[in-house]
């Protein structure tokens, strides 16, 4: 195995959904930490890895491979025993897919509508329609969990993908555990991962109060 080195910040969900796989994979590698609000993905020997200029990026003895669902299939593919976490069966894995795809294109979606509009566009709160967005989607997963993970009855990468953007958005937009039981369920089944805080709740924590002192901090300009 070539060595690997990841490019990542843990306060993005992305990031901690790809080391979320390598600690269930039981991989070893290196961090090398990109500071997107400093820049750091603009830099040009960022951009000779990844034009895109977006993490995580791995690079794996040379083999670079560019965005998180991109690198989850790509390590568990690669290097895990079974296919547990991304299933060879079509049906199964159609599933993990579809719920891949929901997380990037729903989930995680709505949370850059926050964090971008707080870090980037320095604006004093979330509007009510963003917060609205992320009540929407929370209730989408709500009715899309009928099994005990999002794809199924066992963990796959989809979980890793999905629970890394909700642990973020549920300290940012408050969700009701009485109307998401099913979510709230599923958040603490995956909280009993022997690494998931190391990977993913301490991050989510973090990010959490930096969007609410940024957001104090944008109301005094």
């Amino acid at each position: 195995m070539g060595k690997l080195v990841l490019y990542t910040m843990h306060l993005s969900p992305p990031c901690r959904a790809v080391e979320l796989t390598v600690k269930a994979l039981g991989l070893e590698l290196e961090q090398k930490s990109v500071n997107l609000l400093a820049g750091d993905q603009l830099k040009p020997e960022f951009l000779k890895l990844n034009p895109q200029h977006t993490i995580p990026v791995l690079d794996d003895g040379g083999t670079i491979v560019t965005e998180s669902h991109a690198i989850m299939i790509y390590l568990v593919t690669k290097y895990a025993k079974n296919d547990t976490l991304y299933p060879k069966d079509p049906v199964k894995q159609a599933r993990v897919n579809a719920a891949l795809h929901f997380e990037s294109g729903v989930i995680f979606a709505r949370l850059r509508f926050i964090t971008e509009h707080i870090f980037f566009k320095h604006q004093p709160d979330i509007p009510e329609d963003r917060k609205e967005y992320v009540q929407t989607a929370y209730h989408l997963l709500e009715d899309t969990l009928t099994d005990q993970f999002v794809a199924g009855p066992h963990m796959t990468i989809a979980d890793f993908s999905c629970i890394s953007s909700v642990a973020s958005l549920m300290g940012l937009v408050p969700m009701e555990k009485s109307a998401h039981p099913k979510i709230y369920a599923w958040v603490e089944r995956l909280k009993r991962l022997p690494y998931y805080e190391e990977a993913n709740g301490g991050g989510a924590t973090e990010l959490g109060k930096l969007v609410l002192a940024t957001l104090e901090g944008n109301a005094k300009v």
